[in-house]
């Protein structure tokens, strides 16, 4: 996929896109950097007895877009002041705003595959114009405090609770693991229930749930990193329950690849009676 067109938001919900290769619109996009995967802070531990050292979990730094756009008037209806000034208004400095990055596939038959827009959040760092010279510009730089590209479209996985080993497949396209809201709406009356999560890197993820479950409720785990809860909506009512789920479970996070997924519940009719629940999640991409 090649990148097509970058669209700005401002906090006002003001919208200004960029064409690459296309100065129609008074500005030209020269470059953009920081698009790719941002360094990796590593943290170890030396040991006077021990070669090397032991690694401890790592952490990805912000990202730092810098977009240079060309200021390319149509005298007939515009000058470089107008043009500036049209750019401060969504790069002022302080400011935040949202990046989407629209690309494009040429080579693929599959329509829905075709194209993909990516978004982040951004706060403008700086916005340096270069006023006396032959060749206006414009150097904007932004800071990504989620360093990471998402996809909006939303992706939903249907599934049903099992008594037995049967694992569900979720295969997440995405570069980067990402969080998840799990519904469980249950159709009789459950006391527990046990969710299973086997990742591509082999380990093993549970998440224990005691809480009694009446016909109707709506229970709702999020392990989405900033809006993490625990919640059940029971006759219109919202409640937390973040004690329902043993302190000794995980938080189910999809990694790059295959997920292998179990929701485990028992009950006491014959035949067995599955509950369906949904996983929702979004794509992350580290870099474009």
């Amino acid at each position: 996929m090649r990148l097509s067109s970058i669209k700005v938001t401002n906090a006002q919900g003001s919208q200004l896109e960029f064409p690459l290769e296309d100065p129609s619109g008074g500005f030209i996009v020269r470059d953009i950097q920081g698009l790719g995967p941002v360094k990796a802070t590593l943290v170890s531990t030396s040991f006077a007895n021990m070669d090397g050292g032991q690694y401890h979990p790592s952490r990805r730094e912000t990202r730092n877009i810098v977009l240079t756009l060309g200021l390319e008037p149509d005298y007939a209806v515009s000058d470089v002041h107008t043009l500036r000034k049209l750019l401060y208004s969504f790069f002022m400095p302080k400011t935040e705003g949202t990046l989407e990055f629209h690309l494009f596939d040429k080579f693929t038959e599959d329509l829905f595959a075709q194209t993909k827009d990516l978004t982040i959040d951004a706060r403008i760092e700086s916005c340096e114009p270069s006023i006396f010279t032959k060749d206006p510009a414009m150097d904007v730089s932004m800071l990504c405090y989620d360093p990471d590209f998402v996809d909006l479209t939303g992706v939903t996985v249907n599934g049903s609770t099992v008594s037995d080993l049967t694992e569900s497949v979720v295969t997440y396209e995405g570069e980067v693991d990402t969080g998840v809201i799990f519904t469980l709406r249950p159709d009789r009356v459950l006391n527990d229930f046990t969710i299973f999560h086997r990742p591509p890197d082999g380990t093993l993820v549970t998440i224990d749930f005691s809480y009694p479950m009446l016909v109707g409720d709506v229970v709702e785990i999020s392990s989405v990193p900033g809006s993490k809860y625990v919640r059940v909506t029971r006759a219109g009512v919202q409640s937390s329950i973040l004690y329902a789920v043993s302190p000794q479970s995980g938080w189910l996070t999809l990694q790059p690849g295959d997920n292998h997924i179990r929701v485990y519940a028992t009950d006491t009719a014959t035949p067995y009676r599955p509950i369906p629940y949904t996983i929702e999640y979004t794509d992350k991409y580290g870099g474009l």
